[in-house]
This record gives structure tokens, C-alpha cells and sequence, in this order.
């Protein structure tokens, strides 16, 4: 019998860590869906998200995973044949792209080499070249979690702006929301995607859109087929705290804890933690010689770290030495980089206690899967943390 002792540690970059606040608040009777003590507890999640998303536009939440609350997004606003601009910055923008697609959407897909954020001056261009205004949408991913890079939400508005086009505006941040700034509101976007086993801390189930004024009036004249998806429903129910149908009660139970929990860290403290995560773990990296697969600093990842194995070497090899040994799960490469890299979780629910063990087990494991790199890394980041 494979025995293990100790708790497994759970360092892919989602689902996360869920608190044992969160895990007993779940643990709570299921109660009726229909009555007043649930709508009092919906219209106090629902206030709360909106100010992790930070607007005051109304956000739906959906029992769903985030590829659910993609199409929700898209099937809401558009209608067949509209043109979508999207960025290839990993993994997750190729899915939600394969997501237009299938929904009957022509999508102009700008190709990166996986390693950077969307470039707003290419968005720019795209957009000034669109004279006919074919291009409804512009949707980007946040921060990409399958390459640990982050993009600049607020610049990528400003080229729309510059451009002074019309096209709706649509943000990915499953694996940024409540762990990096992120401003609904302030950078311009009119829908927002996330879902709930990321910086929310809660098990997979949740995914939700945010809506602004404009997306509202978009969604009046939208024509792809949508059902389940749709907003208005949604929305009218809502209102009075309900749901058209069944809801998650106890996911919303885990909702309302999580948002608790936000609040009493204070969201500024919270993206303080995570950036200072994120840094320590590069310092790791960079001490034991080995390559970050962001080539932008100001693009590094605070809610994971994508690490390049050296040439030779097999980074799904590796990670499985590290699960046997020390009971720990990393992240694999997806996609283009499925063995090429391995990914570190450092978000939700964490510390530096945490980060510290995560670090070592890396670096342990390095050495018994033989792969080449120097030792003094995990020494590098706790120099790091020790200093603040």
C-alpha cells in the first residue's frame, strides 16, 4: 500500500488550496433555493464580487467551469459570422478561440511564441486597419496560466481607444482575479471572465461574467443560440437574489466565506502577497540557472511561475519524481509546451511557509530527477522573503 503521511501539497496554478474556512462553510445543510436566507446570501455574493472585479455593473455567476463563462460571454454579444480578434499568448486563448470558432464566429487569431502578453500596438494596428468595423469584440487572457505571463489589460484598452473603435472588449482572468489588479470598470472592459477554483479558493464549479452597459446593450441584438447561457434570465432572477434555475447553494456558501476572506486581507494586500510570491519564486529559478519562459519582466506572472527544463530533459519526467517523492503536484506544460515546462503554483490561499516548502521540493526533486542546475535557489528566495 502506497501510504503517504502529511498533507499533499497542491502547487498546479488551480484548482488551488481550498481553506478549511471555506471547505466547513460548504459543509453547511443545503437550504431551500427559493426562500429568503438564500436570496440574502446571493445579494450579499453578488455585491461582493463586484467589488473583487471592482464595478458596479451586475455579475452572473453561472454552476460551470471558466470555458462555460467563456461562451457565456460570447454567445450573449455576438451574433454567427461577427469577427473576434484574439491573441495566441498560450494555451487557454487557443481554447477560448476554439470556442468561437465552434460557435460559428470568424476569429483573427495574432500568433505569439508563447513566451509574452498581447501587444497592445499590434491590437492597435488591427483595429485601424478595420475601416469596415467587421471587428465586434476584442477578447484576451489576463494572465495566460498555461505560460505564466501576464497582460496589459489597461494598455490593450488604451490601443482600442486610440484606434477609437467600437469593438466590445472581453478579459479572461480565471487565473488572475483576486490574486493580480485587475479593474473592471477603470481599464474599459465590458465583459469579464472568471471562475472560482483560482485566487477565489473555492473547489471547480463557478464560472461568472461581469457586464457592462454596453455589453447589456449588445446582448439586446445578439443572435447566436444560447440558452442555458443567457443572460436576461439570469439577470431578472437575480435581482431578488434567485437563480432560473437550480443554483450551486453550497459553492455560494464557499462563495460568501471566500469574499469574507478577501475583504478582511484587503484586496490591495492580497495582490501585494501574490507579487511578492511571484518574485521570490524567479529569484529561485534564476538561482538554480535555469530559464523563465516569460521573456517580459513587467510581464512575469504573479499567480504562477512557468520554468523551461534545459534541453534533454522531459519536465513531465521530472514532475513525477517530485509527486512520488514528496507528494507534491506541479503543473505540467499544455499544449506546445507539454514537456518543456513545468508550472508553480503560488495563489489562493497561501504563505510563505507555503511557497518555502513548494521551493524546496523543486529544487530536491532537480537533483533526483538529474536534472542540471545549481544549488542556493530556494536559499535565494527565502533571502527575499526575509527581507520584507
Amino acid at each position: 500500500m502506497d501510504f503517504k503521511t502529511g498533507r499533499h501539497f497542491l502547487q498546479i496554478p488551480g484548482p488551488t488550496n481550498v481553506p478549511d474556512r471555506i471547505l466547513r462553510a460548504m459543509a453547511k445543510p443545503t437550504i431551500d433555493h427559493r426562500g429568503p436566507e438564500f436570496s440574502r446570501m446571493t445579494r450579499e455574493v453578488f455585491e461582493g464580487l463586484k467589488q473583487v472585479v471592482r464595478t458596479t455593473s451586475p455579475v452572473v455567476i453561472y454552476p460551470s467551469s471558466g470555458t462555460g463563462a467563456w461562451e457565456a460571454a460570447l454567445v450573449n454579444t455576438l451574433s454567427p459570422g461577427d469577427r473576434v480578434l484574439m491573441v495566441e499568448t498560450g494555451h487557454f486563448a487557443t481554447l477560448w478561440r476554439g470556442v468561437a470558432v465552434h460557435n460559428g464566429l470568424d476569429v483573427d487569431f495574432v500568433p505569439t511564441d508563447w513566451r509574452r502578453g498581447v501587444d497592445p500596438a499590434i491590437v492597435e494596428a488591427k483595429l485601424s486597419e478595420d475601416r469596415e468595423r467587421k471587428i465586434k469584440a476584442v477578447a484576451i487572457v489576463h494572465n495566460e496560466t498555461s505560460t505564466g505571463v501576464t497582460s496589459r489589460v489597461a494598455e490593450v484598452r488604451k490601443a482600442i481607444d486610440r484606434a477609437s473603435h467600437p469593438a466590445l472588449f472581453m478579459v479572461d482572468t480565471i487565473s488572475s482575479l483576486a490574486s493580480i489588479d485587475y479593474r473592471h470598470d477603470e481599464w474599459g472592459v465590458d465583459v469579464t471572465v472568471g471562475c472560482s477554483q483560482k485566487g477565489l479558493m473555492l473547489p471547480p464549479g463557478l464560472g461568472l461574467n461581469a457586464i457592462s452597459a454596453k455589453a447589456l446593450t449588445a446582448a439586446k441584438t445578439a443572435r447566436l443560440p444560447k440558452s442555458y447561457w443567457d443572460w436576461e434570465p439570469m439577470l431578472s432572477t437575480n435581482k431578488a437574489g434567485f437563480f432560473p434555475y437550480t443554483p450551486p447553494t453550497n459553492l455560494l456558501y464557499g462563495l460568501r466565506e471566500s469574499l469574507k476572506m478577501l475583504q478582511e486581507e484587503g484586496l490591495e494586500n492580497v495582490f501585494a502577497r501574490h507579487d511578492r510570491h511571484g518574485e521570490a519564486t524567479r529569484r529561485a529559478v534564476r538561482g538554480w540557472g535555469l530559464e523563465l519562459n516569460c521573456l517580459q519582466p513587467e510581464g512575469c506572472s504573479s499567480s504562477l511561475t512557468a520554468v523551461l527544463m534545459p534541453a534533454g530533459h522531459d519536465a513531465d519526467a521530472f514532475r513525477k519524481v517530485v509527486l512520488e517523492r514528496f507528494n507534491m503536484s506541479l503543473g505540467n506544460g499544455l499544449g506546445k509546451v507539454q514537456g518543456k515546462l513545468f508550472r508553480i503554483g503560488h495563489l489562493g490561499d497561501f504563505n510563505d511557509l507555503m511557497l518555502a516548502g513548494t521551493l524546496s521540493g523543486v529544487e530536491m526533486g532537480l537533483g533526483l530527477a538529474g536534472v542540471p542546475y545549481t544549488k542556493g535557489g530556494v536559499i535565494a528566495a527565502l533571502e527575499y522573503l526575509g527581507q520584507k
